[in-house]
């Protein structure tokens, strides 16, 4: 596995195993083991994946008997999103002011 800097969440995003955890997560909380079962990966890549989803404070968990239920954090998510609109914004802003632009005549 490539190294990984903890905390950037769109980093953490930039795997397709790590995606689709995420994406399976956004239905419900579940288990390490749930989500071995719904993905074409073993246990232990998912565990490793949480891991570093955790890192990145995409995800947290909570302890439930011997096993550990994990979730999407909204706030970390809430946060991606709004980038997202900035950087969408950001586009649509340039793409604006370049339509806008007379054409030069040659």
């Amino acid at each position: 596995m490539v190294a990984y800097q903890g905390g950037d969440g769109w980093a953490a995003l930039g795997d397709p195993t790590r995606r689709a955890i995420v994406a399976c997560l956004a239905e419900r909380p579940r288990a390490v083991g749930e989500l071995a079962a719904d993905l074409p990966v073993s246990r232990p890549a998912v565990s490793q994946a949480l891991k570093l989803l955790k890192e990145a404070g995409l995800v947290a968990e909570r302890a439930a008997g011997t096993r550990r239920i994990y979730r999407l954090n909204p706030a970390a998510v809430a946060a991606l999103r709004d980038q997202l609109d900035a950087f969408w914004n950001r586009a649509l802003s340039h793409y604006a002011d370049v339509v806008e632009q007379p054409e030069e005549k040659s």
